[in-house]
């Protein structure tokens, strides 16, 4: 706790000093913008308060000091990632009020028992296929995350445990950050799909990109999210018990209600290319059927009492501070003063490779995952004149950086994950970090020969 005030402490005096001394470096909006997001940031990060409480003290200096338009500042009350959390939660009341999730969780339970590490390989396993098949990853952890809390709850792993916390993790990590070696997996990968064609006209084609990612981004960190689990979060599952074997019950009338609107909100995720409507209005049309009266699977008092506000405060204070650094110019600025200072040259492929890729992560941090390819595709001309790469080759080094994740604010799904799980930042924290250094140590240049390879460089 020490340590985390020490670093609250200094996260505001760096702030100060920010404000006395950058006018020269960064515009008065930017100044404003930086010190305030290096406040917020440090808050979220070390858990000094908790993060609802953070959300609203930026929301509140944001406003008093008129560092941006409350348009912006409040964006994230306007954005349908707020509303996917929104349905989300209600969804995972149903899902553990009915004892639908105790169902799935012992029909899924029984094939994964055996071993932790049969556990935790057949969920992280099971979150990269779903990747596969459901293209929103704030959809798949709203859906699989209530899911999982019942089998952590049959395997016998009570909150607090490590267990618990490897389970949630195998999901919450597997689903996700795996997923950006699959193109339509993640939203920032559709991000750079877009902005890639309407700036430069080029398609990015899914073989490609998925020979080109799969092997290092999605194969190789999906064993290495499994080995960093089982070191860190070792636990013994419980012995499955006779009462535990016996044959199920037939599914009550709430249990086959949910399972069907759960069916249909499945199918029209995986087929929104097709109807092109957002998960996250499929998943509060879902989330309004269970609460409509009549139905009333998910009654008033549970809905006062099981959604968990604070969340939704925590996710719009994220959305929030994107918004508003991308608004003031700060993450364009950013990025072009750390390009401006990296050793980039024609003839030096690897180091134009690490660069750009270390470049990439470090602005994901001020402007979290999704704002990354919006910064960077626009800069993709000048550092492929500068360096001598195709383009396409400059947008695709921005996904290794991307993928990487530092902290779990960056990335909505993981936030999401956890508050709807109640687990702590912590806990993912430490396996995005190490995570994070093992990439730049040894799967930074796996890829950079898997990319030779291929010749793309």
């Amino acid at each position: 706790m020490v340590i985390k005030n020490t670093l609250a402490i200094l996260s505001v005096a760096t702030a100060a000093a920010i404000l006395l001394i950058s006018p020269e470096l960064l515009s008065p909006a930017e100044t404003k913008t930086a010190a305030l997001a290096l406040v917020t940031i440090c808050f979220w990060a070390t858990g000094v308060i908790p993060e609802h409480i953070t959300s609203l003290i930026f929301f509140l200096l944001a406003m008093v000091f008129s560092i941006a338009s409350p348009e912006i500042i409040f964006s994230g009350f306007s954005s349908a990632a707020v509303w996917l959390v929104f349905s989300g939660l209600i969804i995972g009341v149903a899902i553990s009020s009915t004892g639908l999730g105790k169902r799935v969780a012992d029909l899924t339970a029984t094939r994964l028992h055996g071993s932790y590490i049969r556990i935790i390989s057949g969920l992280v396993t099971a979150g990269v296929l779903f990747s596969f098949l459901m293209p929103s990853a704030m959809g798949r952890v709203v859906l699989l995350t209530p899911i999982t809390l019942s089998i952590a709850t049959h395997f016998g792993f009570k909150k607090g445990s490590r267990g618990r916390t490897g389970v949630l993790l195998a999901v919450i990590l597997g689903t996700f950050i795996p997923a950006f070696g699959i193109l339509t997996a993640n939203v920032p990968n559709m991000i750079l799909i877009g902005m890639a064609e309407t700036q430069y006209q080029l398609p990015l084609l899914y073989g490609p990109y998925l020979l080109l990612h799969f092997p290092v981004l999605t194969f190789i960190k999906a064993l290495v999210i499994i080995g960093l689990i089982l070191w860190f979060y070792p636990d013994e599952p419980e012995v499955l018990s006779e009462q535990k074997k016996q044959q199920a019950l037939p599914m009550s009338r709430d249990e086959r209600l949910l399972a069907g609107v759960l069916i249909i909100m499945l199918v029209l995720w995986m087929t929104d290319f097709i109807h092109h409507i957002s998960p996250a209005w499929v998943a509060l049309a879902g989330a309004l059927f269970l609460l409509f009266p009549g139905i009333n699977i998910v009654n008033k008092k549970l809905f006062n009492q099981k959604v968990n506000w604070a969340s939704i405060i925590f996710i719009t204070g994220i959305l929030g501070l994107g918004s508003m650094i991308n608004h003031s110019g700060l993450g364009h600025t950013l990025a072009g003063r750390i390009l401006s200072l990296l050793p980039l040259g024609e003839q030096q492929n690897f180091l134009n490779f690490a660069s750009i890729s270390f470049a990439s992560a470090l602005t994901g941090v001020a402007t979290t995952l999704p704002g990354v390819p919006a910064v960077f595709t626009p800069l993709s001309d000048t550092i492929s004149q500068a360096t001598g790469l195709p383009i396409k080759t400059i947008l695709m080094m921005q996904v290794i950086g991307f993928s990487t994740t530092l902290f779990p604010y960056q990335a909505p799904p993981i936030v999401i994950g956890l508050q709807l799980a109640g687990e702590k930042f912590a806990g993912a924290a430490k396996i995005c970090l190490i995570l994070a250094a093992i990439t730049a140590l040894f799967l930074l240049p796996l890829n950079y020969f898997w990319w030779r390879l291929l010749g793309w460089l």
